[in-house]
């Protein structure tokens, strides 16, 4: 009997560490191939979140002998590609590394499986809202459907944040079409062009889901370009105040990391196949400074202070429509905000007790 093989590729990252113990149940093997990228993982070691029944392989995507190896022991039957360099940010200053790992690592992967004549039945992408931009807003004047596209340096640099007359419209895969404002999301849209060009001529099953601000237990808390949830928690836990760039109005939508977790064993046992990506998120977007102010207060800090400063390449407003994705994929998010910030902070400061 053939084994029920499962590959994460950045398997142990803050997502794979979470799908970890199901996904240990669920299959026969489970690997975990990752690099340990020290800007993810402050020390060379096996995650503790990760869990004992899964194996971890150390390599990295963009190595060809590495698949090579790795292929003549496991012939995989599930991949879920978690594997990439994130940071809208960082992307713009890094360019290159960003593209050869989300690019040149998946077709590595990909080319890899076809010279071992292995197709995997379904390849999971996590993709990311990058791929928007800033997405479609509308007209208040008569409702008209534009996209405004990136904002200027000139624009940003007069403070103006928004784009006079328009309002945002949440992003959904089946209408909104893909703008990226940064280089890393423009290389995770390459990721769903390549998965699914690739997929549908070997007969593999591709599913793509684009994530939302992902947030939650297990996130780095050294890793700059994981996210603010974690950094405010901590500027706030240390009693400092909460700097909030522009004016506080920009919008994301957070979703917690068990929903997603959930989101991609459901995609897993999906038995459809998926025309278009998935949106994932908790569908209620949320402004920086409403996240801040929350924060802050639940460690008595001082009021966030907005700052005015803004980052290149980021978009004033990401949040989603998942009323497709709960529809087909019969998932839904179960994490409201407050809750899940609660849970991450009571675990940040448990974390940072025990290493006092």
């Amino acid at each position: 009997m053939t084994a029920n093989v499962c590959l994460v590729t950045g398997g142990a990252g803050f997502i794979g560490c979470a799908l970890s113990k199901t996904l240990a149940s669920r299959y026969d093997y489970v690997i975990a191939f990752d690099n340990l990228h020290p800007q993810v993982h402050a020390s060379a070691k096996r995650p503790l979140m990760l869990d004992v029944r899964v194996e971890l392989r150390i390599g990295d995507v963009t190595d060809d002998a590495g698949w090579e190896r790795f292929l003549e022991e496991h012939r995989p039957t599930t991949v879920i590609h978690l594997a990439a360099e994130t940071g809208t940010g960082q992307s713009l200053t890094e360019a290159s590394r960003h593209a050869y790992t989300n690019v040149v690592g998946l077709t590595r992967m990909l080319d890899a499986f076809a010279r071992a004549d292995i197709i995997p039945e379904k390849i999971v992408l996590t993709s990311s809202r990058a791929v928007y931009g800033e997405g479609a807003w509308q007209r208040r004047d008569n409702a008209d459907i534009i996209y405004p596209g990136q904002r200027t340096l000139e624009q940003l640099k007069k403070k103006q944040w928004d784009f006079p007359g328009l309002d945002p419209i949440p992003f959904s895969a089946a209408t909104t079409e893909p703008h990226p404002t940064s280089v890393y999301g423009a290389t995770k849209l390459a990721q769903e062009h390549v998965l699914k060009a690739w997929a549908l001529a070997f007969g593999a099953k591709p599913i793509i889901l684009r994530l939302q601000n992902v947030y939650g237990i297990g996130q780095s808390l050294t890793n700059p370009y994981t996210g603010i949830v974690s950094l405010f928690c901590r500027l706030a836990r240390e009693g400092k105040t909460i700097p909030i760039y522009e004016d506080g109005n920009i919008t994301r939508d957070f979703v917690f990391i068990d929903d997603v977790a959930d989101a991609i064993e459901t995609a897993i046992d999906s038995t459809t196949m998926p025309t278009t990506p998935y949106d994932i998120g908790s569908g209620k977007p949320k402004t920086i400074a409403e996240v801040a102010q929350w924060i802050a207060a639940r460690y008595g800090a001082p009021p966030p202070q907005v700052n005015g400063a803004y980052r290149h390449g980021d978009v004033r407003s990401a949040s989603c429509d998942i009323a497709r994705t709960v529809a087909e994929l019969g998932w839904t998010p179960r994490w409201p905000v407050e809750s899940g910030l609660e849970r991450l902070c009571k675990w940040i400061d448990e974390v940072l007790e025990n290493h006092a």
